[in-house]
């Protein structure tokens, strides 16, 4: 499902028009966002966790070349599955 289809889907479900539903789904995408932007942590019961790994810099190897290059250390956002959720993609519940 794509974000297209999960407003189509939620202005069927909750009889809303596509552009409230548009505007529903922007804000929680943009809360997320900006909270992830701030190093925060966004927990969803029951599917899961967001939170920011930061890296260490390193040496690393351009596979075109084959030389040597420098990464620079970064922040990147990572999505842990709750547990409900695994279960449930796993066909136990």
């Amino acid at each position: 499902m794509n974000k297209s289809e999960l407003i189509e889907a939620l202005s069927q479900k909750e009889e809303l028009t596509e552009k409230l539903a548009m505007d529903v789904v922007n804000l929680v995408f943009n809360g997320f966002s900006e909270e992830l932007a701030k190093s925060g942590r966004i927990e969803i019961r029951g599917f899961g966790s967001f939170v920011v790994r930061e890296y260490d810099a390193y040496t690393g190897r351009n596979p075109k070349t084959g030389k040597s290059i420098k990464v620079s250390p970064k922040k990147l956002p990572f999505f842990k599955v709750g547990k409900e959720l695994k279960e449930r993609v796993d066909g136990r519940r």
